[in-house]
């Protein structure tokens, strides 16, 4: 089953120095159907003003990962990491049992847009941690690109939980296939462009899909697309 959620269907809140598209429930945002799905519980498109951001905050028990799309994002937290995210690189945070961390835009003129998600982690009481990979934007053409996994690797984020975070630069006319095994979920969401699943399903700029009872998934670009890709439980 391929279940469409269009972009404009979205919760939208505009603080002015922040701008952002929940996909799930999420602070004023509560809706008691839409919680989540499997351990993605946070799925955040935001855009955040220059030298304005997220000031220092606690969280705990969560896996939080962050795709910069446009521009750079400063990250300073309690394990004693300070470092800027830019495109071609992700950020894991591990939370654990308590962390502090702020995310900031650090440049005077342009606006950050990253990606803010969460995941449920299979195990509680982790150590708090941190990492950063940068990964070949070359590998992203016309092929699935892991950049988080639950074994990591010298360009893929190691997270504390059974799934895999895909990239992909798709251009029109290619295809990608992608097998699943049984029981499991595919979240997908498209960045950029417009791609047509197993040869029906149309979903274009900020659409997202979430997959179930379908293990055999064809994904084709209508026009040249950007899209992400989660392999969950």
């Amino acid at each position: 089953m391929i279940d469409i959620h269009k972009a404009a269907s979205r919760y939208t809140a505009d603080h002015g120095w922040l701008k952002s598209n929940f996909s799930f429930s999420f602070a004023d945002y509560y809706d008691p159907d839409n919680m989540g799905f499997g351990p993605l519980r946070v799925f955040n498109d935001d855009t955040v003003a220059p030298q304005t951001g997220f000031g220092s905050h606690p969280h705990r028990e969560m896996e939080i990962v962050s795709i910069v799309l446009q521009g750079q994002l400063g990250h300073r937290d309690s394990t004693g990491r300070q470092e800027v995210v830019r495109p071609g690189e992700v950020q894991r945070m591990s939370a654990g049992t308590g962390v502090v961390h702020s995310e900031m835009n650090p440049s005077a003129t342009e606006e950050v847009k990253f990606l803010q998600i969460w995941f449920e982690p299979a195990q509680y009481g982790l150590t708090p941690s941190y990492e950063q990979k940068a990964y070949d934007q070359a590998k992203l053409v016309n092929q699935l690109l892991p950049v988080v996994s639950a074994n990591g690797g010298e360009e893929t984020a190691k997270i504390h939980q059974d799934l895999t975070l895909y990239l992909s630069r798709l251009a029109a006319g290619q295809s990608i296939h992608f097998e699943q095994k049984p029981g499991r979920r595919i979240y997908l969401f498209v960045m950029e462009g417009e791609v047509l699943l197993n040869e029906d399903t149309s979903l274009q700029t900020r659409d997202a899909a979430r997959i179930t009872k379908t293990t055999s998934l064809d994904i084709r670009a209508n026009q040249d697309a950007y899209f992400m890709l989660i392999d969950l439980p």
